[in-house]
């Protein structure tokens, strides 16, 4: 195995698992869905129960999907919406750094820039694309996984958020 296989391997591993944690957080962690969709809602989300059901799949899958190194790109992509919806719904307000009130938005920056890292790389030899002989290469996974990623969390932003207006 070469060192981008391997490189490869522990980016799809850990970026993959941290989204599917997340995912099963919001399911059935704290506050539970019901919790999440409160949050979701109060944060201009609405309705905060399909955005939480959203976003659990959405993570839940992601996470899977990079876990074994199958359609990357588009795993890469779903990372990148959830990341830029929850960077401007929830942390852009507070700075930079996570240990801010309010946590930064860094954490959500590192996690959509990993993502967009890991479809560019590519999913590497030990990959069930690889093992599909499903090809990513060049700069279309890099296009799917960022132009992909932001373009559904704008639509998403346009169609669904309405944040309370400050005074």
């Amino acid at each position: 195995m070469s060192s981008v296989d391997t490189a490869a391997l522990i980016l799809r591993l850990t970026l993959g698992s941290v989204v599917l944690a997340h995912g099963v957080n919001h399911a059935w962690g704290g506050g539970k869905l019901a919790g999440t969709a409160s949050w979701f809602a109060s944060i201009g989300l609405r309705p905060g129960r399909l955005h939480a059901v959203l976003a659990t799949v959405t993570e839940i899958v992601a996470g899977v999907l990079l876990i074994v190194g199958l359609l990357t790109p588009f795993a890469a992509a779903a990372v990148v919406s959830t990341m830029v919806v929850a960077l401007i719904t929830a942390h852009r307000t507070n700075g930079f750094f996570i240990f801010r009130p309010g946590q930064g938005w860094e954490y959500t920056a590192v996690l959509a820039a990993t993502a967009v890292a890991a479809a560019t790389l590519g999913p590497g030899r030990w990959s069930l694309d690889h093992l599909l002989d499903i090809a990513w290469s060049g700069t279309w996974p890099l296009l799917i996984a960022a132009g992909l990623g932001t373009l559904s969390a704008a639509l998403l932003l346009v169609v669904f958020w309405r944040p309370a207006r400050q005074n």
